[in-house]
């Protein structure tokens, strides 16, 4: 932060001292131009005057005497002045200088008849004879004799002698209106601007000790609301969203561990306890030999088997969630009829709901669309559905599936009569190895069939939703998408 304010800082004071040499420097050529234009209007009709005293031509010669002294005389009022005489061509044919030293031996005519034409009232720059190249006030005039132009008096207003002391006092005074005015008021704005940038910087100074703050592991470090529509705002909103996003997160992976955690232990009980079994009886089997009769030998070979069948759909579920949550599960949608997969699954399910005296009844409509769905998948999904609901219907209970159209779709219930699920339970019952009594008699499972069946729906682009009063039913529903 101090590092920014730095470079603000040193920028501004950049751009403060371009700004007051700008300054300087235009307002020194400003006032040049001030001084020029008012000393060629105070005296452009010095060469009028002159003329009127004494006619510089005699005879269309140079009257070099009578010039003389009137142009010394001149001088001796002025001495910042310097005399020239000029043929029709703009020939330089006498002056009058201090020191002699004149370099030109001809002016340019254009300025001075621009200068006569407009009476001096506008400001025109002539040709300097004594500095080749440069340019400087005058007042002039044509000398006619008998209506024949003769030449012109030029005259310079502002001689080598007059550029020097006005440039030895114009630096005399551009130093002290530095250092007098400018210089104060750069400082000041210095002062002012340094003030301003730290007070503008202050929300972004915040932002970054709560950055720091973050990072040093204060979590719960946010940025104060600013209640403006500044980039600084913007950017601590954003940063507290980074924020919490974050720490979303981070519940979210504890939440994970927590259920790799029960995984490892759920795993474990589960596989443990069917191979226990087929261990147990396999060297049951090995140990009686041909003493076992074959009614015992028939029983432990089904309870292997059976111990087998449940090994084995542990671990084809555990696989199948894990394509459906990496994405990797190939899925091939076709138009099925929902009618004839929901009778063949009720009819699947009749002997062992018969077992507990359940009661199976389906209200199917007959006029049902064809929908676009992985056969395997919604067969999975069904019978999940149902195997849940045998299981979990008490002696003498009731299982309904009904399906019919709705808009866009079709959408199926399956509902079961018993002692409902918890509403503290509701949003975790689709969570992988989460169950509801699962120590309850004639109550197994791995936790998973759930978690299948809504990774299976959303695959389809479907969510399942469950209605449950926790006292006398429990009742899934989903939505499956027609063929356009």
């Amino acid at each position: 932060m101090k590092s920014l304010f730095l470079r603000i800082s040193l920028i501004f004071i950049l751009v403060l001292l371009i700004v007051g040499c700008s300054y300087v420097f235009i307002t020194a050529i400003t006032a040049q131009r001030y001084f020029q234009e008012t000393t060629q209007r105070l005296n452009a009709t010095v060469a009028e005057y002159m003329i009127e005293e004494v006619n510089p031509f005699e005879n269309g010669e140079v009257n070099e005497a009578a010039l003389g002294t009137i142009m010394h005389s001149m001088m001796a009022v002025n001495p910042g002045i310097e005399v020239y005489l000029l043929d029709p061509t703009g020939e330089i044919l006498s002056y009058v200088v201090l020191d002699q030293l004149v370099k030109l031996k001809r002016v340019d005519l254009a300025p001075v008849k621009t200068f006569i034409e407009t009476k001096g009232d506008g400001f025109v720059m002539g040709d300097d004879p004594r500095n080749p190249g440069e340019q400087s006030v005058f007042s002039a005039t044509a000398v006619y004799e008998e209506e024949q132009l003769l030449g012109y008096v030029y005259i310079i207003l502002a001689s080598e002698k007059y550029e020097t002391i006005s440039s030895g006092v114009l630096g005399s005074y551009w130093m002290q209106l530095t250092f007098n005015s400018i210089l104060i008021t750069l400082v000041v704005a210095l002062l002012i601007g340094l003030v301003l940038i730290a007070w503008l910087t202050r929300h972004l100074r915040t932002i970054v000790k709560t950055v720091e703050r973050f990072k040093d592991g204060d979590l719960t470090a946010r940025v104060p609301d600013y209640k403006t529509n500044s980039e600084f705002s913007v950017l601590g909103e954003t940063f507290n969203h980074m924020a919490d996003r974050i720490l979303d997160n981070i519940e979210e992976l504890k939440k994970v561990d927590s259920l790799r955690r029960e995984l490892i232990a759920n795993v474990s009980h589960d596989l443990r306890n069917p191979l226990a079994i087929i261990n147990g009886y396999i060297e049951t089997l090995q140990m009686k030999g041909e003493s076992i009769s074959a009614e015992e030998k028939e029983s432990y070979l089904k309870i292997i088997g059976n111990s087998t069948d449940k090994l084995t759909k542990l671990v084809a579920d555990l696989f199948d969630l894990s394509k459906l949550e990496s994405g990797q599960m190939h899925v091939k949608k076709e138009n099925l009829n929902v009618q004839e997969l929901l009778h063949d699954s009720s009819l699947k399910y009749e002997l062992l709901a018969r077992s507990k005296n359940i009661v199976i009844e389906t209200n199917i409509s007959s006029t049902l669309p064809l929908v676009k769905a992985d056969l395997y998948l919604l067969d999975r999904v069904i019978q999940n559905l149902l195997d849940n609901a045998v299981k979990y219907t008490p002696q003498d209970g009731e299982i309904s599936i009904e399906a019919n159209s709705v808009a866009g779709g079709v959408e199926v219930k399956i509902k079961n009569s018993g002692g409902g699920i918890p509403q503290a339970d509701l949003e975790s019952i689709f969570d992988r190895y989460y169950m509801i009594d699962k120590e309850r008699e004639g109550v197994e499972g791995s936790g998973l069939g759930l978690a299948i069946v809504k990774r299976i729906l959303e695959v389809h682009g479907s969510e399942i939703h469950i209605e449950s009063d926790s006292d006398t039913y429990t009742e899934f529903i989903f939505q499956l998408p027609v063929e356009a």
